[in-house]
């Protein structure tokens, strides 16, 4: 894929530890080196979240996510194969990543996305970038880059210039948890 503009720039930040603002497969989000501890408490203090709760994370393909789980259950490889539209699955037992990532019980929120543009960004940094909504904590998932508070860009290390124009419809990925017994449950759909 070709984008408008060269990436290596956003490559450039995430490997110096900084933050990006960029469109997803799904919405607007906040991202950063999800194997980088600093670069992940930045991400939280943007957001005025509170560091107990984890961050969703981007990685390419299967072959990448097997070194940030434990394992990856047949049930998780079965719903990435039948479900079309975008899919988190939360993993038990994340490693290589930043602690801070990860939820308290060692669960990670995972998803591979289809978007041409995340693929590129994913594949030419090299490493999983966290996913977490362009907005305050507690506040409204913007609908579009134009509903991004200014506080959010004003934050960032880097907006990537692509996708800001424009109607998409953006909405959030669909949410399954799989336990170390796999058995699923849906948190949000």
């Amino acid at each position: 894929m070709n984008t408008p503009y060269d990436i290596k720039e956003t490559v450039r930040v995430l490997q110096t530890g900084g933050t990006i603002l960029y469109p997803t497969d799904t919405i607007w989000g906040i991202g950063c080196d999800a194997t980088n501890a600093r670069a992940v408490k930045k991400v939280y203090g943007i957001k005025e979240r509170l560091s107990g709760k984890s961050l969703i994370i981007l990685v390419p393909d299967l072959e990448v996510l097997k070194n940030y789980v434990e394992s990856i259950p047949e049930l998780a490889r079965d719903l990435m194969d039948s479900i079309s539209d975008p899919l988190t699955i939360i993993y038990p037992g994340a490693r290589n990543l930043a602690p801070n990532v990860a939820a308290e019980d060692g669960s990670v929120g995972i998803r591979i996305p289809k978007d041409a543009f995340c693929q590129e960004l994913l594949k030419a940094f090299g490493k999983p970038i966290t996913s977490t909504s362009a907005n305050l904590s507690g506040a409204p998932s913007p609908v579009s880059f134009s509903k991004i508070s200014p506080e959010i860009i004003g934050a960032v290390d880097h907006v990537v210039p692509f996708r800001e124009t424009g109607i998409r419809m953006p909405r959030p990925s669909t949410i399954i948890r799989i336990d170390p017994a796999g058995n699923m449950q849906i948190i949000r759909n």
